[in-house]
């Protein structure tokens, strides 16, 4: 590798480094203590130097100078890994420089010179290997080439950034590097000459966590299959902690989640992925999370600013976010002030005049006469241009159509006079609305929105509560209030304040109108006219597997609910949920989905409940409604990790919390519908639709928080299933205006007089006031740590029920069965990191059964054939391992699974002798060989047979006798046999005696197995002539078969032998003529017959075989076979791109 020359005096370089070659101007040097095998002391103390220090010249053991004749300074210009790598650079120096220097009469010129050549080269280089993406590019590149020569990863496997830490090994702390790499996070230590390297696929890792230990409190451990390790000393303990969080999440995803796998499209491209997409993915998450936007919505700029807040008559500080869609601004201090503004909603974006008050203000103004001022914004004109650009293209994808004489509001069907804010003023830094409190007051008598289902509970003449009305009145009073001063759309500003009155429980009329605002599902709504409607009429009527589950499901949501008991609710329910399946045909129909769908329709239109229920399924709850419900699954190992902080005595108790999750799957799943009056469940809908899932969180600990002592009494899950479920059984909402509605779902108890009542106004403060202060941050890196968990178990689960299946029909040990599956699979990873995806190994795809889920092609076959097999025939293995796969390969699609592997692997190590021939004879017979057999064009170009002494078979009259009668008992077992292979022909013969051989090739009984295979190949082609003769006669006879006995050639006359000089075997023309060669055969029990009658034979195909020793051989050369397989296949390539070079 060039590097950019930086002077040195060579005098302080002398006690480490060591000179190689030397010329009028180079010096080629070596590292003190690499290549030296004898490990003296010095090499030993600048190993551990070059382990503790951060140096310039931990750079590569070697190095190339540059001298200047006369000058006491020299620059270094070239580093290497290797002896090789290092020499072709002193090779290009001396070709393309030495001989130009020697015109240059200045010594300044010549340094000049060489200097410019070598940066050109590092441009050059840098731009190739995208290490100008990096911050630091010289120290990235340093890093780059020790990272490739420690690993010898395929050039495939792009590093993402490096630190300098400890890894512990045990009490004893490792001095060293991290490497986190697309598909592996390793490390590399070089201590008093010890070397340890430690590779970790991310695919592997199953947890991931902050920890300390007895010496450091900020540590990092990495939790495998097997083991844990743990990295400490960084510099930036939690930069490093977010980037292998990210790293774990997106190979994770990429690898093993098929069914959600929705990133960003840069990332589904390993090779572009760097350590600032990650960032500003961690970024860009975070985002979308805390405002609860859109998954495709993509954040561009994060900038600090204060806004001015009318309420408080102040400028408040924090940071404005622009997005694709969106203008965000969010309050330092959490909870304060919020604002969502979508660009579908702002009219104009201005720069006002630069003041010492007003420092690079802007002022937004949105359709419903409101203005937002921010101030302290840096790059204010970018930021502004930028806006401006996406502003118009936000209009020309979605054009908005003002009518100035009416209301310009989203919600004008509910809020009939919504114009908050008819004149503002900027001079004074006031805004200030004309609307008056009266005005206020008349839009409490507004009808609800008649078309909510609710509407037809309301109008069927329920009982009226004058005490409950009257507090419904009060709380729209207060909202009208609220509204006045906070605004009244989506563009309103959220604090703490309209926290409170959420938790206090929307009024009926407003319910539906504010989860649209809240969601921002409004926006949907008004960007996709027409949309909702032509979903209906395309969905409705077809028949498939999902309308099936929603038709069963249809009368179990809400039965009780009048609304839902005729057909005017239940069609309303049909069509959402059959339009959302044609909306996301990937997501399609999920229980559970029904029950929320339900609630949604009660207080919203059909059209709005649609995008409300898109909101909830595709933003609020991602991943939840799907096949394995991993988003659920996340958040319920969340919640586990929050009962362990917030309420260690009972998760103590209850020893594994994760009993719990069968409980409080529904809590998450239903968000409390399906296991709570509805009347009550309703507000915790409210709380959700502000506040995100942080709303279920600190519900479900308040909730174990109220019973822990009933809990803690508990003797078992049974029992505390039932005290939760009472408590929720009686959870009442004292405000509720409606009647109390039965909920089929919750468990009903005997005793429901003489049980306490909750009321869910109680539950829920108490939830805020004690679980509250999670925030939405922590509440994502906690999920993407556990997604982690989640994905692993996922993993144990397939391997489990693998193995299950696997394990009675195999004789392997479960733990040898279990490095198999692991050896398998690793396999299917390792062309996933580094391979162009080919349409026939399709990634992992966890909707296919089981042992389905991994498949290999017959190149990974071949890989694991040559690693783990028994069979190894040197040169030949390949071409046996590839007749294998074909016939293996039992339907032709040219992948196998994981049981047809290990089958076929079982017969090699543990099957009786008649199973490993009759395998072996099928490998030499179609399908598994071809015509195309790269191996079977000319059976006759490589020695078959090796013997040292002639054959000799005793009187030749017995011999005939034993051939006459053999073939007696084989033509009576061939009629016992229930499915008849084919016969093989001569040429597969020939390729079946060349296996045998490459087989028995450095066996400890060689000689002996030589010989015996040579008898019985001898035997077996005198067979073959047999049936060759009485085919061609087309008699067999008793008389026939004597003549052709006797005609058998004797042991003078043997028809096989090898040529000593050449090594080919040599035929005598009469035992193969030419035309009736095709009719040549023997069979499977000719051949199994003949191989019995050698005993050394017989041994070898039954001695017991260990895999062990294999599959230990198999981890540590698995990835340095596909390593040296890969650069092997580019190697071609980079002696094109040489050759044009020097061209």
């Amino acid at each position: 590798m060039w590097l950019k020359p930086e002077e040195v005096l060579l005098k302080n370089a002398l006690k480490l480094w060591v000179t190689q070659k030397s010329s009028c101007y180079f010096i080629l040097q070596r590292r003190r203590g690499h290549g030296e095998g004898g490990g003296r002391l010095t090499g030993r103390l600048v190993g551990a130097l070059d382990a503790v220090l951060d140096s310039s010249a931990r750079v590569a053991p070697f190095r190339i100078l540059l001298q200047v004749p006369g000058y006491q300074v020299y620059s270094p210009i070239a580093c290497g890994a290797t002896l090789e790598e290092i020499n072709q650079h002193w090779d290009w120096l001396e070709q393309n420089l030495l001989h130009t220097l020697s015109v240059f009469d200045n010594k300044e010129d010549i340094s000049s010179f060489v200097k410019g050549k070598v940066k050109a080269l590092i441009a050059e280089e840098t731009s190739s290997r995208l290490a100008k993406q990096e911050e630091e590019p010289e120290k990235f590149r340093e890093a780059l080439v020790k990272f490739e020569a420690r690993f010898n990863f395929p050039e495939a496997e792009k590093l993402i950034t490096y630190y300098s830490c400890c890894c512990w090994k045990g009490r004893v702390p490792r001095q060293g590097w991290l490497y986190l790499s697309i598909n592996h996070l390793c490390f590399y230590s070089f201590f008093l000459g010890k070397e340890l390297k430690l590779v970790v696929p991310w695919v592997d890792i199953q947890k991931l966590e902050k920890t300390s230990n007895v010496f450091l409190t900020a540590t990092i451990r990495i939790t495998t299959h097997r083991k844990e390790r743990d990295f400490s000393m960084f510099l930036n303990l939690e930069e490093v902690f977010m980037l292998m969080e990210q790293l774990a999440d997106v190979t994770l995803r990429r690898l093993l989640d098929n069914e959600g796998f929705d990133l960003d499209p840069e990332l589904q491209e390993p090779s572009r992925i760097t350590k600032r997409d990650l960032e500003a993915r961690a970024q860009n998450e975070f985002f979308r999370a805390f405002f609860r936007l859109p998954r495709q919505e993509k954040l561009h700029a994060v900038v600090d600013c204060s806004l001015w807040t009318p309420f408080s008559r102040c400028h408040t500080v924090g940071r404005l976010f622009a997005s694709d869609s969106y203008i965000c601004f969010a309050s330092k201090e959490d909870g304060s002030c919020n604002v969502i503004l979508p660009l579908r909603e702002v009219v104009s974006v201005e720069k006002m005049e630069d003041t010492s008050v007003l420092p690079n203000p802007i002022i937004i103004s949105i359709r419903s006469k409101m203005a937002f001022q921010f101030i302290r914004l840096k790059d204010r004109d970018d930021l502004v241009q930028t806006l401006l650009i996406r502003l118009k293209q936000v209009h020309a994808d979605h054009p908005v159509h003002y009518d100035t004489s009416q209301d310009d509001d989203m919600t004008s069907h509910v809020f009939h006079s919504t114009s908050m804010c008819s004149d503002h003023k900027f001079g004074d830094l006031e805004m200030v609305s004309s609307q008056n409190r009266e005005g206020s007051e008349e839009e409490t008598s507004l009808p609800p929105p008649f078309e909510a289902l609710r509407a037809v509970l309301q109008q069927s003449g329920s009982q009226s509560l004058d005490l409950r009305m009257n507090r419904e009145q009060i709380k729209l009073s207060l909202w009208n209030d609220h509204f006045v001063e906070y605004g009244r759309t989506v563009c309103m500003f959220r604090t703490e304040k309209i926290r409170k009155l959420v938790a206090m429980g929307i009024p009926e009329s407003l319910r539906g109108t504010l989860w649209l605002l809240f969601s921002d599902a409004i926006t949907d709504l008004a960007s996709h006219p027409g949309y909702y409607a032509n979903l209906v009429e395309e969905s409705m009527g077809k028949c498939c597997l999902v309308t099936e589950e929603i038709e069963r499901d249809l009368h179990r949501s809400l039965p009780e609910h009048p609304a839902f008991q005729n057909e005017t609710g239940i069609a309303a329910l049909r069509r959402v949920l059959t339009a959302y399946a044609h909306h996301n045909p990937k997501i399609g129909y999920c229980q559970s989905m029904n029950i929320l769908t339900s609630v949604l329709l009660l207080y919203a239109k059909e059209e709005e409940a649609f995008w409300l229920l898109v909101a909830v399924c595709e933003r609020m709850l991602p991943d939840y409604f799907n096949h394995r419900v991993i988003g659920a699954q996340v958040d319920q190992s969340v919640f586990e990790e929050l009962i362990k902080e917030h309420l260690p005595e009972l998760a103590e108790h209850l020893k594994d919390p994760s009993a719990l999750a069968s409980i409080s799957l529904s809590w998450f799943l239903t968000l409390f519908l399906s296991i709570m009056p509805l009347e009550s469940a309703v507000n915790i809908v409210d709380c959700f639709f502000y506040d995100g899932i942080k709303t279920i969180f600190q519900l479900g600990l308040a909730v174990l928080d109220t019973n822990a002592e009933d809990l803690r009494s508990s003797e078992d899950d049974g029992q505390a299933l039932m005290v939760l479920s009472r408590f929720l059984d009686h959870i009442k909402n004292e405000d509720s205006p409606g009647p109390p509605v039965g909920n089929h779902h919750a468990c009903s108890s005997d005793d429901r007089g003489t049980y306490p009542v909750t009321d869910i106004a109680d539950l829920i403060r108490d939830s805020y006031e004690k679980f509250g202060a999670q925030s939405v941050e922590q509440i994502e890196h906690m999920r993407c740590r556990h997604r982690v968990r989640v994905l692993q178990g996922h993993e144990d689960t397939t391997k489990q029920n693998v193995l299950r299946i696997v394990t009675p029909e195999v004789s392997f040990l479960l733990e040898d069965l279990e490095e198999i599956y692991d050896l398998f699979k690793r396999e299917h990873m390792m062309s996933c990191y580094w391979e162009q995806p080919r349409p026939l190994a399709s990634r992992h795809d966890p909707s296919r059964p089981y042992a389905e889920q991994y498949r290999i092609d017959a190149r990974q076959f071949t890989h694991l054939f040559q690693l783990v097999s028994p069979w190894t025939c040197g040169v030949h293995t390949k071409i046996l391992a590839e007749r294998t796969f074909r016939l293996l390969d039992d339907n032709m699609d040219h992948l196998i699974e994981f049981k047809a592997f290990v089958s076929c692997l079982d017969i090699m190590y543990h099957g009786e002798m008649n199973e490993k021939i009759k395998l072996l004879y099928r490998l030499h017979i179609p399908p598994a060989f071809t015509e195309n057999d790269q191996d079977s064009q000319s059976p006759l170009k490589n020695p078959l047979l090796s013997t040292s002494r002639p054959l000799v078979f005793g009187d030749a009259t017995d011999y005939q006798k034993q051939l006459k009668q053999m073939i007696k008992d084989l033509a009576k077992e061939k009629n016992k046999t229930e499915a008849e292979l084919p016969q093989m022909s001569q040429r597969e013969f020939i390729q079946f005696c060349k296996t045998l051989f490459s087989m028995f090739h450095e066996d400890p009984e060689e000689n002996n197995l030589y010989q015996a295979i040579a008898t019985v190949t001898t035997l077996l082609l005198q067979i073959g002539e047999v049936g060759q003769q009485s085919s061609s006669s087309g008699s067999c006879s008793q008389e026939g078969e004597g003549e052709l006995l006797a005609s058998a050639p004797s042991p003078e006359q043997d028809s096989v032998f090898v040529d000593s000089d050449t090594g080919i075997i040599s035929q005598d023309s009469q035992a193969f003529p030419e035309e009736a060669e095709g009719d040549w055969t023997v069979s499977l029990e000719h051949i199994l017959a003949s191989l019995l009658t050698e005993q050394s034979l017989v041994n070898f195909f039954e001695k017991p075989l260990d895999i062990k020793s294999r599959l230990e051989n198999a981890k540590i050369n698995q990835y340095s076979l596909k390593t040296f397989e890969m650069s092997s296949q580019s190697q071609p390539e980079l002696r094109q791109k040489s050759n044009l070079l020097r061209s």
